[in-house]
Protein backbone atom coordinates (compact mmCIF):
# COMPACT_ATOMS: atom_id res chain seq x y z
CA UNK A 1 0.00 0.00 0.00
CA UNK A 2 1.34 3.57 -1.05
CA UNK A 3 2.19 6.02 1.58
CA UNK A 4 0.31 9.48 1.62
CA UNK A 5 3.41 11.16 1.68
CA UNK A 6 4.01 9.76 -1.46
CA UNK A 7 1.19 12.60 -3.30
CA UNK A 8 1.27 15.69 -1.61
CA UNK A 9 -1.84 17.89 -2.05
CA UNK A 10 -2.28 19.48 -5.48
CA UNK A 11 -1.93 23.48 -5.05
CA UNK A 12 -5.36 24.46 -6.83
CA UNK A 13 -6.57 21.66 -4.08
CA UNK A 14 -5.37 23.20 -1.45
CA UNK A 15 -6.00 26.55 -2.50
CA UNK A 16 -9.38 25.60 -2.51
CA UNK A 17 -9.41 24.10 0.83
CA UNK A 18 -8.01 27.72 1.73
CA UNK A 19 -10.75 29.25 0.53
CA UNK A 20 -13.19 27.28 1.54
CA UNK A 21 -12.26 27.26 5.43
CA UNK A 22 -11.73 30.88 5.69
CA UNK A 23 -15.30 30.93 3.80
CA UNK A 24 -17.14 29.06 6.74
CA UNK A 25 -15.25 30.53 9.63
CA UNK A 26 -16.29 33.89 8.26
CA UNK A 27 -20.10 32.74 7.92
CA UNK A 28 -19.58 30.99 11.43
CA UNK A 29 -18.54 34.40 12.85
CA UNK A 30 -20.56 36.52 10.67
CA UNK A 31 -22.30 38.18 13.68
CA UNK A 32 -19.06 39.15 15.34
CA UNK A 33 -17.68 42.12 13.86
CA UNK A 34 -14.52 44.21 14.85
CA UNK A 35 -15.30 46.56 17.11
CA UNK A 36 -14.12 50.32 15.71
CA UNK A 37 -10.83 51.40 16.90
CA UNK A 38 -10.71 47.92 18.99
CA UNK A 39 -12.75 50.31 21.66
CA UNK A 40 -13.24 49.07 24.70
CA UNK A 41 -16.58 50.45 25.53
CA UNK A 42 -18.56 47.92 28.18
CA UNK A 43 -22.26 49.67 27.83
CA UNK A 44 -24.29 52.17 26.53
CA UNK A 45 -26.80 54.00 28.92
CA UNK A 46 -29.54 56.71 28.16
CA UNK A 47 -31.51 59.46 29.33
CA UNK A 48 -34.19 61.35 27.56
CA UNK A 49 -37.56 61.06 25.69
CA UNK A 50 -38.93 59.26 23.23
CA UNK A 51 -36.11 59.86 20.59
CA UNK A 52 -34.23 57.73 22.82
CA UNK A 53 -37.12 55.46 24.91
CA UNK A 54 -37.28 51.90 22.94
CA UNK A 55 -40.47 51.26 25.55
CA UNK A 56 -39.79 52.32 28.67
CA UNK A 57 -43.71 53.55 28.64
CA UNK A 58 -44.50 50.29 28.02
CA UNK A 59 -44.31 49.64 32.11
CA UNK A 60 -45.87 53.27 33.02
CA UNK A 61 -49.26 54.42 33.29
CA UNK A 62 -49.61 56.75 30.33
CA UNK A 63 -50.99 57.53 26.94
CA UNK A 64 -47.20 57.96 25.52
CA UNK A 65 -47.04 54.68 24.76
CA UNK A 66 -46.27 53.05 21.06
CA UNK A 67 -46.38 49.41 21.66
CA UNK A 68 -48.70 48.40 18.93
CA UNK A 69 -48.75 48.71 14.91
CA UNK A 70 -47.82 50.49 13.18
CA UNK A 71 -45.04 50.87 15.14
CA UNK A 72 -42.21 48.60 15.00
CA UNK A 73 -43.10 47.60 11.40
CA UNK A 74 -40.01 47.69 9.64
CA UNK A 75 -38.22 45.89 12.64
CA UNK A 76 -36.92 42.73 11.67
CA UNK A 77 -39.91 41.03 13.57
CA UNK A 78 -42.26 43.76 12.47
CA UNK A 79 -42.39 44.28 16.71
CA UNK A 80 -43.87 47.18 17.98
CA UNK A 81 -41.64 47.13 21.09
CA UNK A 82 -42.18 50.31 22.39
CA UNK A 83 -39.69 52.69 19.52
CA UNK A 84 -41.72 55.67 17.98
CA UNK A 85 -40.43 54.76 14.62
CA UNK A 86 -40.85 51.91 12.54
CA UNK A 87 -37.77 50.30 13.10
CA UNK A 88 -34.34 51.75 15.01
CA UNK A 89 -33.49 54.03 17.30
CA UNK A 90 -30.25 56.06 16.52
CA UNK A 91 -29.24 54.34 20.21
CA UNK A 92 -29.89 51.23 18.94
CA UNK A 93 -27.55 52.12 15.85
CA UNK A 94 -25.21 53.76 18.26
CA UNK A 95 -24.30 50.45 20.33
CA UNK A 96 -24.35 48.26 17.01
CA UNK A 97 -22.12 50.56 15.62
CA UNK A 98 -19.74 50.03 18.53
CA UNK A 99 -20.38 46.79 19.01
CA UNK A 100 -21.89 46.33 22.12
CA UNK A 101 -25.04 44.39 21.02
CA UNK A 102 -27.89 44.86 18.36
CA UNK A 103 -30.58 46.75 20.20
CA UNK A 104 -30.09 48.73 23.45
CA UNK A 105 -33.66 48.00 25.42
CA UNK A 106 -35.56 49.70 28.15
CA UNK A 107 -34.38 49.01 31.82
CA UNK A 108 -38.30 48.68 32.92
CA UNK A 109 -38.12 45.17 31.29
CA UNK A 110 -38.69 43.05 34.21
CA UNK A 111 -37.55 40.30 31.76
CA UNK A 112 -34.10 41.31 31.00
CA UNK A 113 -31.59 39.36 32.55
CA UNK A 114 -27.60 40.69 34.44
CA UNK A 115 -25.72 39.67 30.84
CA UNK A 116 -27.95 42.11 29.08
CA UNK A 117 -27.73 44.37 32.49
CA UNK A 118 -24.38 44.36 31.77
CA UNK A 119 -24.21 46.21 28.35
CA UNK A 120 -26.45 48.95 29.19
CA UNK A 121 -29.93 49.78 28.70
CA UNK A 122 -32.14 53.15 28.12
CA UNK A 123 -33.87 54.85 30.82
CA UNK A 124 -35.73 57.35 29.04
CA UNK A 125 -39.18 58.17 28.98
CA UNK A 126 -41.34 59.85 25.57
CA UNK A 127 -42.71 62.39 26.73
CA UNK A 128 -40.19 63.76 28.89
CA UNK A 129 -38.13 66.33 29.17
CA UNK A 130 -35.40 68.50 31.52
CA UNK A 131 -38.20 70.82 32.85
CA UNK A 132 -39.65 68.82 35.86
CA UNK A 133 -43.38 70.07 34.83
CA UNK A 134 -42.78 68.59 31.42
CA UNK A 135 -42.93 64.85 32.50
CA UNK A 136 -46.19 65.71 34.75
CA UNK A 137 -47.97 66.50 32.13
CA UNK A 138 -47.71 63.57 29.98
CA UNK A 139 -47.58 61.58 33.26
CA UNK A 140 -43.77 59.66 32.39
CA UNK A 141 -40.79 58.86 33.99
CA UNK A 142 -38.92 62.13 34.76
CA UNK A 143 -35.31 62.49 34.04
CA UNK A 144 -34.61 62.90 38.03
CA UNK A 145 -36.52 59.48 38.18
CA UNK A 146 -34.20 58.21 35.46
CA UNK A 147 -31.35 59.29 37.52
CA UNK A 148 -32.83 57.41 40.59
CA UNK A 149 -33.42 54.57 38.15
CA UNK A 150 -29.80 54.45 37.33
CA UNK A 151 -28.82 54.23 40.92
CA UNK A 152 -30.98 51.51 41.30
CA UNK A 153 -29.58 49.85 38.41
CA UNK A 154 -25.63 50.26 39.71
CA UNK A 155 -26.55 48.16 43.13
CA UNK A 156 -28.11 45.84 40.75
CA UNK A 157 -25.59 44.96 39.12
CA UNK A 158 -22.70 45.04 42.36
CA UNK A 159 -24.81 42.52 43.89
CA UNK A 160 -24.90 40.49 40.61
CA UNK A 161 -20.85 40.90 39.64
CA UNK A 162 -19.23 43.02 42.69
CA UNK A 163 -18.37 46.67 42.78
CA UNK A 164 -15.35 46.49 41.39
CA UNK A 165 -16.82 45.26 38.12
CA UNK A 166 -19.81 47.56 38.60
CA UNK A 167 -17.50 50.31 38.19
CA UNK A 168 -15.40 49.48 35.43
CA UNK A 169 -18.75 48.77 33.48
CA UNK A 170 -19.58 52.14 34.16
CA UNK A 171 -16.01 53.67 33.76
CA UNK A 172 -15.93 52.40 30.39
CA UNK A 173 -19.73 53.16 29.18
CA UNK A 174 -20.74 55.69 27.25
CA UNK A 175 -23.70 57.95 28.16
CA UNK A 176 -26.29 59.52 25.44
CA UNK A 177 -28.48 62.25 26.47
CA UNK A 178 -31.07 63.50 24.33
CA UNK A 179 -34.53 65.55 25.12
CA UNK A 180 -35.90 68.98 25.54
CA UNK A 181 -38.00 68.90 22.40
CA UNK A 182 -41.09 68.41 25.03
CA UNK A 183 -40.12 71.21 27.11
CA UNK A 184 -40.90 73.20 24.49
CA UNK A 185 -43.22 72.23 21.90
CA UNK A 186 -45.71 70.28 24.56
CA UNK A 187 -45.21 72.68 27.46
CA UNK A 188 -44.11 75.96 26.67
CA UNK A 189 -45.48 76.52 23.34
CA UNK A 190 -48.57 74.72 24.03
CA UNK A 191 -49.65 75.71 27.51
CA UNK A 192 -49.51 78.68 29.33
CA UNK A 193 -48.32 78.14 32.47
CA UNK A 194 -44.40 78.55 32.22
CA UNK A 195 -44.60 81.50 29.25
CA UNK A 196 -46.68 83.72 32.32
CA UNK A 197 -43.19 83.28 34.22
CA UNK A 198 -40.44 82.89 31.63
CA UNK A 199 -39.88 85.25 28.31
CA UNK A 200 -38.42 82.42 25.90
CA UNK A 201 -34.75 83.65 26.47
CA UNK A 202 -35.10 83.22 30.31
CA UNK A 203 -37.42 79.60 29.81
CA UNK A 204 -33.79 78.47 27.13
CA UNK A 205 -31.70 79.53 30.32
CA UNK A 206 -33.97 77.36 32.79
CA UNK A 207 -34.05 74.23 30.19
CA UNK A 208 -29.84 74.42 30.58
CA UNK A 209 -29.61 74.76 33.85
CA UNK A 210 -31.52 71.55 34.65
CA UNK A 211 -29.16 70.00 31.49
CA UNK A 212 -26.77 71.35 33.80
CA UNK A 213 -27.73 69.49 36.88
CA UNK A 214 -28.32 66.65 35.16
CA UNK A 215 -24.56 66.09 33.67
CA UNK A 216 -23.31 66.45 37.23
CA UNK A 217 -25.20 63.60 38.48
CA UNK A 218 -24.01 61.73 35.83
CA UNK A 219 -20.55 62.57 36.43
CA UNK A 220 -20.75 62.02 40.36
CA UNK A 221 -22.00 58.34 39.58
CA UNK A 222 -19.13 57.06 37.57
CA UNK A 223 -20.11 58.89 33.76
CA UNK A 224 -16.86 59.84 32.11
CA UNK A 225 -18.10 59.31 27.99
CA UNK A 226 -21.23 61.70 27.71
CA UNK A 227 -22.83 62.76 24.70
CA UNK A 228 -25.61 65.21 24.72
CA UNK A 229 -27.92 65.89 21.60
CA UNK A 230 -29.19 69.16 20.85
CA UNK A 231 -32.76 70.20 19.43
CA UNK A 232 -34.23 69.55 16.36
CA UNK A 233 -35.50 72.19 14.09
CA UNK A 234 -39.01 72.16 15.95
CA UNK A 235 -40.66 74.32 13.61
CA UNK A 236 -40.28 71.38 10.94
CA UNK A 237 -41.89 68.76 13.00
CA UNK A 238 -45.26 67.94 11.21
CA UNK A 239 -47.36 68.97 14.24
CA UNK A 240 -45.87 72.15 14.90
CA UNK A 241 -46.50 72.92 10.91
CA UNK A 242 -49.84 71.71 11.07
CA UNK A 243 -51.05 73.61 14.07
CA UNK A 244 -49.14 76.83 13.14
CA UNK A 245 -49.19 77.27 9.28
CA UNK A 246 -52.10 79.63 8.33
CA UNK A 247 -53.26 76.84 5.60
CA UNK A 248 -52.10 73.51 7.22
CA UNK A 249 -52.93 71.46 3.96
CA UNK A 250 -51.23 73.71 1.30
CA UNK A 251 -48.76 75.54 3.47
CA UNK A 252 -46.33 73.03 4.65
CA UNK A 253 -43.22 74.81 5.00
CA UNK A 254 -41.26 74.97 8.50
CA UNK A 255 -42.17 77.73 11.31
CA UNK A 256 -39.18 79.86 11.15
CA UNK A 257 -39.82 81.33 15.07
CA UNK A 258 -40.07 78.00 16.67
CA UNK A 259 -36.50 76.76 14.96
CA UNK A 260 -34.35 80.04 15.82
CA UNK A 261 -35.41 79.21 19.51
CA UNK A 262 -34.00 75.48 19.20
CA UNK A 263 -31.16 77.14 17.07
CA UNK A 264 -30.04 79.27 19.62
CA UNK A 265 -30.57 77.04 22.57
CA UNK A 266 -28.26 74.72 20.45
CA UNK A 267 -25.64 77.51 20.84
CA UNK A 268 -26.12 77.82 24.29
CA UNK A 269 -25.83 74.15 24.99
CA UNK A 270 -22.85 73.61 22.81
CA UNK A 271 -20.79 76.46 24.76
CA UNK A 272 -22.06 74.85 28.05
CA UNK A 273 -20.86 71.52 26.89
CA UNK A 274 -17.69 72.65 25.88
CA UNK A 275 -17.11 74.31 28.89
CA UNK A 276 -17.69 71.21 30.58
CA UNK A 277 -15.57 68.71 28.72
CA UNK A 278 -12.71 71.74 28.91
CA UNK A 279 -13.16 72.18 32.94
CA UNK A 280 -13.05 68.43 33.48
CA UNK A 281 -11.36 66.71 30.27
CA UNK A 282 -7.50 66.70 33.16
CA UNK A 283 -9.76 63.91 34.95
CA UNK A 284 -10.65 61.71 31.76
CA UNK A 285 -14.16 63.56 30.60
CA UNK A 286 -15.02 63.13 26.99
CA UNK A 287 -18.60 65.40 26.97
CA UNK A 288 -19.33 66.25 23.54
CA UNK A 289 -22.40 67.82 21.41
CA UNK A 290 -24.03 66.60 18.82
CA UNK A 291 -25.94 68.20 16.34
CA UNK A 292 -29.14 67.39 14.74
CA UNK A 293 -29.94 70.30 13.70
CA UNK A 294 -28.26 70.95 10.83
CA UNK A 295 -28.52 67.38 9.11
CA UNK A 296 -32.17 67.46 9.76
CA UNK A 297 -33.15 71.27 8.01
CA UNK A 298 -30.65 69.97 5.05
CA UNK A 299 -33.17 66.21 5.19
CA UNK A 300 -35.99 68.91 4.89
CA UNK A 301 -34.72 71.84 3.19
CA UNK A 302 -31.31 71.52 1.46
CA UNK A 303 -29.76 69.11 -0.92
CA UNK A 304 -30.63 66.15 1.59
CA UNK A 305 -34.55 66.27 0.82
CA UNK A 306 -33.67 64.49 -2.58
CA UNK A 307 -33.29 61.44 -0.68
CA UNK A 308 -37.09 61.95 0.24
CA UNK A 309 -40.21 62.27 -1.54
CA UNK A 310 -42.10 63.53 1.61
CA UNK A 311 -40.68 65.94 4.40
CA UNK A 312 -43.46 68.16 5.93
CA UNK A 313 -45.81 65.10 7.12
CA UNK A 314 -45.38 61.75 8.56
CA UNK A 315 -45.84 57.98 7.08
CA UNK A 316 -49.07 57.32 9.50
CA UNK A 317 -52.54 58.28 8.78
CA UNK A 318 -52.65 61.97 7.15
CA UNK A 319 -48.89 62.92 8.95
CA UNK A 320 -50.32 65.98 10.22
CA UNK A 321 -51.33 65.11 13.54
CA UNK A 322 -50.89 61.90 13.96
CA UNK A 323 -48.54 60.20 17.21
CA UNK A 324 -48.96 58.05 19.86
CA UNK A 325 -52.34 56.47 19.69
CA UNK A 326 -53.61 58.63 17.27
CA UNK A 327 -51.50 56.77 14.97
CA UNK A 328 -52.79 53.11 15.48
CA UNK A 329 -53.45 49.56 13.84
CA UNK A 330 -56.64 51.22 11.82
CA UNK A 331 -54.51 54.42 10.56
CA UNK A 332 -53.28 54.16 7.10
CA UNK A 333 -50.10 53.68 6.68
CA UNK A 334 -47.31 54.40 3.48
CA UNK A 335 -45.99 51.33 1.44
CA UNK A 336 -42.38 52.44 2.23
CA UNK A 337 -41.16 54.76 5.10
CA UNK A 338 -37.94 55.44 4.22
CA UNK A 339 -39.31 57.72 1.26
CA UNK A 340 -40.39 60.11 4.22
CA UNK A 341 -38.18 61.93 6.89
CA UNK A 342 -41.02 61.15 9.66
CA UNK A 343 -42.47 58.48 10.59
CA UNK A 344 -45.33 60.07 12.50
CA UNK A 345 -46.48 63.73 12.87
CA UNK A 346 -43.31 64.25 15.89
CA UNK A 347 -40.94 61.43 15.19
CA UNK A 348 -38.02 60.32 12.31
CA UNK A 349 -37.80 57.28 10.38
CA UNK A 350 -35.34 54.73 10.88
CA UNK A 351 -33.46 56.40 7.33
CA UNK A 352 -33.72 59.74 9.31
CA UNK A 353 -32.23 58.46 12.82
CA UNK A 354 -29.48 56.73 10.46
CA UNK A 355 -28.53 59.72 8.03
CA UNK A 356 -28.59 61.73 11.65
CA UNK A 357 -26.00 59.32 13.19
CA UNK A 358 -23.87 59.37 9.42
CA UNK A 359 -23.69 63.12 10.39
CA UNK A 360 -22.31 62.32 13.92
CA UNK A 361 -20.26 59.70 12.75
CA UNK A 362 -16.83 61.54 13.74
CA UNK A 363 -18.81 62.65 17.45
CA UNK A 364 -19.38 58.94 18.10
CA UNK A 365 -15.81 57.76 17.24
CA UNK A 366 -14.32 60.73 19.23
CA UNK A 367 -16.58 59.73 22.58
CA UNK A 368 -15.84 55.79 22.01
CA UNK A 369 -11.76 56.10 21.29
CA UNK A 370 -9.34 56.03 23.72
CA UNK A 371 -7.18 58.46 24.25
CA UNK A 372 -4.03 59.40 25.98
CA UNK A 373 -5.15 61.94 28.66
CA UNK A 374 -1.41 63.71 28.55
CA UNK A 375 -2.19 64.68 24.85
Amino acid sequence: MESCHKHPLHPFLFVLFLCMFFFFAEAAGASIKQRPFNNKVSAGFVFGDSTVDPGNNNYVKTFFRSNFPPYGKDLKDQTATGRFTNGKLPTDLIVSYIGIKEYLPPYLDPTLGIEELMTGVSFASAGSGFDPLTPQITSVVSIPKQVEYFKEYKKRLQSAIGKKRMEHIIQNAVFLVSAGTNDFVVNYFTIPIRRKNYTVSAYQQFILQNVKQLLQDLWDEGARRIAVTGLPPMGCLPVVITLNSPNAILERGCIEKFSRVGMEYNQMLQNEVNSMRGRLAHLGAKILYVDIFTPLVDMIQGLGKLDFDEVSQGCCGSGYLEAGFLCNPGSYVCFDASKYVFFDSIHPTEKTYTKLFMANHHVVDSVIQDWDLND
